[in-house]
């Protein structure tokens, strides 16, 4: 089944002010979460997304968005980027996820939408640790092939890559910037692989820079809010985002 948008057809879900305001509001929402975090946001607008237009349609959205308001973060903490960690993971991100977002133009929906709730719950299972991610340095290549063709193919696995760094010993500033510079190299393959697959129209792309727009808002936001992030114990703002997102993920299956 191959799964091109066509430009003349739009579902009508994608039009009007409520699709404006949804966008804004998710947008700002997701940035200044993930900024606070360093993971979540991304994959709460891309569920709320799916809800309201199809897995495809909601992933092509919010690759642009996501890059650029990757790339806005990873300009506020540039200097606490540690590059000679991430360097490996991020360069064979880059080309597992353009073949992640060549599959999606294919895929069924449903199928896309049992992806995303599976990629949740593993999630999930790793921040309850069922599973342990403690790679070993050699380990980081591979690691970002595998991480970066799932979310070229679902999305959200940027989820992954945050205890992922964790493992290896970053925290505060530069874990939230060197997860940034990881999502950069992740969503511009999968931006290469949706253009190559036929996902993205006009229409999308304008969609997609509202978005944008609203997640560098919550960037700011996010940064001006991280001093409270300090008394939240323990993993509980990663815990309710993850629960949050099993939700979502449930929910459009049904949908």
């Amino acid at each position: 089944m191959n799964y091109r948008l066509d430009e003349s057809n739009h579902p009508p879900q994608i039009q009007g002010m409520e699709t404006l305001l949804l966008l804004l509001g998710m947008g700002i929402f997701a940035g200044a979460l993930t900024t606070l975090s360093g993971i979540g946001g991304g994959m709460l607008l891309l569920l709320v997304l799916s809800l309201v237009w199809s897995p495809a349609e909601a992933l092509a959205c919010t690759a642009p968005a996501l890059l650029l308001g990757n790339l806005h973060r990873l300009f506020l903490f540039r200097r606490s980027v540690a590059w000679s960690t991430i360097a490996g993971f991020a360069a064979a991100a880059v080309p597992g996820s353009v073949v992640g977002g060549l599959l999606v133009s294919a895929a069924p929906p449903a199928l896309t939408r049992w992806l995303l709730v599976s990629m949740t719950l593993l999630a999930i299972a790793r921040a309850l640790g069922w599973i342990q991610l403690r790679p070993r340095a050699w380990a980081m290549v591979p690691a970002g092939g595998l991480i970066g063709a799932l979310n070229g193919a679902v999305g959200g696995a940027g989820l992954l890559v945050a205890p992922l760094l964790l493992t290896v010993g970053l925290s505060g500033e530069a874990y939230v910037a060197s997860v940034s510079a990881c999502a950069v190299a992740m969503h511009l393959g999968r931006i290469i692989g949706y253009g190559a697959g036929g996902l993205f129209t006009s229409h999308l792309a304008q969609l997609s820079l509202v978005t944008a727009a609203a997640i560098l808002g919550g960037n700011f936001i996010g940064r001006r809010l991280r001093t409270l992030s300090s008394r939240i114990k323990g993993n509980r703002l990663e815990y309710a985002t993850l629960v949050a997102c099993v939700g979502l993920a449930l929910l459009g299956i049904g949908h």
